[in-house]
């Protein structure tokens, strides 16, 4: 898409639009976003190796890995730095914290995935700004995103628990509501006609109903 000087324009990736494929160098060998296909996936991208916050993302992404595996969902991560970069700054984390990162870490030197999420502009030089979570469901959709300025780290149990409640709702049976964790109580969702809500016993009933987590 171009504007009316004729520069190309990158808008944000939109939920239940498909993310961006792309081919990339990773620390594990050249990947391919649709590779992913059939598999949940959380692709995240950090301001920079070697920063503090991103340092301690990582640390709770590696740690908390086997915990995402469980729920069938994968991990990707992605910066503009180099492999080279990437590949420095994970065995620093495995030499001086005892950490091993399990999943790969795209380089993106030259913007181009960045710009195709939409995580900047097509006149950035650089994507320090950048911290940015794409909840990507087996079909490659997005299904829900988060992001974060550069001083504030995001939380992992709150990312398990938005592909975990993504999963749990994903049939259209079932709402999460605010502050959800596996084993409480969903919504059903809310009749859209006048004898639904007419029927009700009380009334908030037809549009604010509890039921128990079948599957908890």
């Amino acid at each position: 898409m171009d504007d009316s000087d004729g520069k190309a324009c990158y808008a944000p990736v939109r939920i239940g639009e498909a993310a961006p494929d792309f081919v990339a160098r990773s620390t594990e060998g050249m990947v391919r976003l649709s590779d992913y296909r059939g598999r949940w996936l959380v692709f995240f991208s950090h301001p920079g190796d070697f920063t503090p916050v991103c340092t301690s993302e990582f640390v709770a992404f590696a740690r908390t890995f086997d915990r995402f595996e469980a729920l069938g969902c994968s991990l990707l991560g992605h910066s503009v730095d180099s492999l080279f970069s990437h590949l420095a700054w994970i065995r620093a984390l495995h030499d001086d914290l005892g950490v091993t990162v399990p999943f790969p870490i795209v380089e993106d030197p030259n913007l181009e995935i960045a710009r195709a999420f939409g995580m900047v502009s097509a006149e950035a030089h650089n994507a320090a700004s950048v911290r940015a979570a794409y909840f990507i469901d087996p079909a490659g959709i997005v299904r829900a995103m988060n992001w974060y300025p550069m001083a504030v780290g995001r939380s992992v149990d709150e990312i398990l628990r938005i592909v975990t409640a993504l999963q749990r709702t994903e049939d259209g049976q079932c709402l999460a509501p605010e502050g959800w964790q596996p084993g409480d109580r969903l919504l059903a969702p809310p009749g859209f006609s006048k004898d639904d809500a007419l029927a009700a016993d009380k009334a908030t009933e037809w549009f604010y109903r509890p039921v128990t987590d079948q599957q908890s």
